[in-house]
């Protein structure tokens, strides 16, 4: 069986592999106070000419998530985001465990879009019973988006300024920031979000590493104490050198984005065989998230071979089903899938 289920179907990258080995018995001080840390929190803070950030290391992306959410937000606000985040739809309910409820606005595509933001702001605000409703206290995007989708800068300009207007703190979730940063039409940037977000975080589980996620904080004012809540909500490792290790074997010399492009270019791939199959898509992504619409008939032919992640049901005949790359992606794998779809090609000629 040919699997396109997600991301982080293999391992890790040989070279951190490798680096894991290579120290495994290296003496170092515990939670993330190592050498190994020091150096890959410098590199993230280079890569992001952002000098004065605090980076964190911890395990996965819901952890993250979770621990930044209650370390930024007071008791009585909440979080938006567009219906379909992450944090609405497949994180168990980890934020409204930590009392924070998740607001979750209208999105066609996976992104929020800045009118949408706008006016639930304002109304909230416009109405006099305000005190008596959960404060909406933080922003929540990711880039890609779950749909595969891609913020622009300017969206995401705008984004700010609308969190700037009404108190709000903007976090960016980029589980999948590797296969973004390197996709067609991308515009923005690791610096262009240390500007732009209060905190982000850089996907290490998704894109090569072994596990872990590499967060940013640029507010000052969301820096004291995190280690506090990090270590509150689960999030401290102990053995948290092999996280530092990872993340400096990614930025030491530009592997995070090799592994990245790599995705990109077996997501083109696919996408241009479905599209070549005369099969259209449910979100027009520009990642390595791609998101076919097929017969029925068709997904059961190609299950004899192949896996994916069932997305929705579109209608009484067809399915929209998710086809995920990775860094790991076999060039003999996309090869197959190729084949496969030629055969529909040819019946319709």
């Amino acid at each position: 069986m040919i699997k396109f289920d997600c991301d982080y179907l293999e391992g890790a990258h040989p070279r951190i592999l490798d680096a894991l080995v290579r120290t495994n018995f290296e003496q170092t001080p515990g939670y993330a106070v190592d050498d190994y840390c020091k150096e890959a929190r410098e590199l993230i803070k280079k890569e992001c000419k952002a000098e004065n950030a605090d980076v964190h290391f911890i395990v996965g992306g819901t952890g993250t998530n979770a621990t930044v959410i209650a370390a930024s937000l007071k008791p009585y606000q909440g979080v938006v985001c567009a219906v379909s985040g992450h944090i609405n739809v497949h994180e168990s309910g980890a934020i409204e465990a930590t009392g924070h409820k998740v607001i979750g606005l209208p999105s066609d595509d996976g992104k929020l879009e800045a009118d949408i933001l706008e006016e639930y702001c304002r109304k909230y605000w416009a109405d006099s019973t305000y005190e008596h409703m959960v404060q909406p206290g933080m922003l929540y995007i990711s880039q890609p988006t779950e749909n595969g989708t891609l913020y622009k800068a300017e969206e995401l300009k705008r984004l700010r300024e609308i969190c700037d207007n009404y108190s709000m703190l903007l976090y960016v979730d980029g589980a999948r920031m590797g296969y973004g940063l390197m996709s067609e039409g991308n515009d923005v940037t690791l610096p262009l979000l240390s500007e732009l977000a209060d905190v982000f975080y850089i996907g290490g589980t998704k894109v090569g590493a072994l596990f872990g996620e590499a967060l940013v904080i640029v507010n000052d004012s969301l820096k004291k104490d995190f280690r506090y809540m990090q270590k509150r909500h689960c999030g401290m490792f102990a053995k948290g050198r092999l996280l530092g290790l990872q993340f400096r074997e990614m930025f030491i010399d530009g592997l995070y984005y090799e592994m990245g492009a790599h995705g990109i270019k077996s997501a083109y791939r696919v996408r241009d065989a479905f599209r070549k199959a005369g099969f259209p898509f449910l979100y027009e992504s520009s990642t390595n998230q791609q998101f076919p619409v097929l017969p029925d008939t068709v997904l059961d032919i190609l299950s004899e071979k192949f896996s994916w992640d069932y997305w929705c049901r579109v209608d009484e005949e067809h399915s929209c089903v998710r086809f995920c790359t990775s860094w790991a992606t076999k060039e003999e794998n996309i090869v197959a899938l190729e084949e496969a779809l030629s055969e529909f090609s040819a019946k319709e000629e």
